[in-house]
């Protein structure tokens, strides 16, 4: 899971497009396409533009998608809007976009609201260590207990004997929601500091020998002077994540609302993007595709 060159996307993007073909009735509710010739007829036949919001985690996937589709179809242009996942959320609930982005499952009050989660695709939470660091190897306990303040020297995990500096996103950031509910630390962690982007959380790390952080995975690959260490003896690649043996992972998460009917240029989308015809952009992007 690495990002890609241009000449990768144009690919990318040939393979999408040559599978192209069909014709089928327009989808009319928020749900994938039964099938592929649905979505790319519903494709073709859209026209207008779609507004997505939410969860920073997900750009990078979101303009591949967003990059991908107006190559399917130059008629819809495709906005992708940060926020984070709460925004994304609430962009869906309110109808300040078509399309809201988190970067976690949605909760039991969510969904009572009328609120619908889409999963796109998976994304691994990579845990990072200065490039120096001696310890490759931490459980999913003692990141839980380094992040509460329970472990505070390295030397008690088989490092150096150097306090740990916790770094960490801010509170309303999906990637921070995903770490602390995978390992149960919800309004217990203490952070040294509480960045606002994943770039920032990496920055941190390689400035600092006593830092540790998390990230997305596809933001980590091939950054110097950090390590993305292994949890319980499991690496985070895309094989991992997918076969659900790396335990710090989340989904990418499309939310609409059941009882909002999306517009045919916005439900196109949605059904291009939740079948296959994506996943070669979904893995150029860095994350794993569920659409089989």
């Amino acid at each position: 899971m690495k990002k890609i060159t241009a000449t990768l996307l144009t690919l990318a993007l040939a393979g999408t497009l040559a599978a192209c073909g069909g014709e089928q009735s327009p989808a009319t509710n928020s749900q994938p396409a039964a099938d592929n010739s649905q979505a790319v007829s519903d494709s073709a036949a859209a026209s207008g533009s779609v507004t997505t919001l939410g969860s920073t985690s997900m750009n990078d996937v979101m303009n591949y998608l967003a990059e991908g589709f107006r190559e399917v179809n130059g008629n819809v242009t495709v906005t992708v809007e940060g926020g984070g996942s709460s925004a994304g959320v609430e962009a869906a609930l309110t109808g300040t976009a078509d399309i809201g982005l988190a970067s976690r499952a949605l909760d039991a009050d969510e969904e009572a609201q009328g609120l619908v989660g889409t999963t796109l695709a998976l994304d691994g939470i990579a845990i990072i260590v200065h490039g120096d660091n001696p310890v490759g190897d931490l459980t999913l306990e003692q990141i839980a207990q380094i992040y509460t303040g329970q472990i505070t020297n390295w030397s008690q995990v088989g490092g150096n004997d150097a306090e740990i500096a916790l770094m960490g996103r801010e509170d309303g950031s999906g990637t921070r929601d995903g770490f602390e509910s995978i390992t149960e630390t919800e309004d217990q962690c203490d952070y040294d500091q509480e960045l606002t982007s994943t770039g920032a959380v990496i920055e941190a790390v390689r400035s600092n020998p006593q830092a540790i952080g998390y990230a997305s995975l596809s933001a980590v690959e091939g950054e110097e002077g950090i390590v993305a260490i292994t949890v319980g003896g499991v690496a985070c690649t895309e094989a991992t994540i997918l076969d659900g043996t790396y335990a710090i992972q989340r989904p990418f998460v499309l939310v609409t609302k059941s009882d909002a009917q999306l517009t045919p240029a916005a439900q196109a989308f949605f059904d291009w993007a939740t079948s296959d015809q994506a996943n070669e952009l979904i893995t150029a992007a860095g994350a794993v595709p569920v659409a089989e």
